[in-house]
């Protein structure tokens, strides 16, 4: 599915730190905590809640959050749609990415359970 170059720009230019705290909020509102929000983040990219934090302290890019991350090799078995988009067809590798993590935190606040959320290899 292709996206417009804007539209890739725009999600490349945003800080992580500025999305961060949406997605604490969206969890948390539907009972989930800040420790699986981490949790889903780390399968995702390796970071741990150190790094994290460094992270968000650092005010990085998502461009520069996922050049930093070590992709789990499962995330591609991560499908459906976000944000009208489907996942597994987005064309740009790291707006494909940023929706990757977007589709987790949305399966963790609809209350999905955490082995189907970290899928396995």
């Amino acid at each position: 599915m292709k996206t417009t170059p804007e539209h890739d720009e725009r999600i490349a230019k945003m800080s992580f730190a500025s999305v961060y705290p949406h997605y604490v909020t969206k969890v948390e509102r539907k009972g989930r905590t800040k420790e699986e929000l981490h949790q889903v983040i780390e399968w995702l990219t390796g970071f741990n809640d150190k790094m994290i934090q460094e992270l968000i302290d650092e005010k990085v890019s998502f461009e520069t959050f996922f050049q930093k991350a070590k992709i789990n090799p499962g995330a591609s078995l991560i499908t459906g749609v976000i944000c009208g988009y489907r996942v597994e067809e987005i064309e740009n590798p790291l707006t494909q990415k940023a929706r990757y993590l977007d589709k987790l935190v949305d399966e963790l606040a609809k209350g999905r359970k955490m082995e189907k959320i970290l899928r396995k290899v």
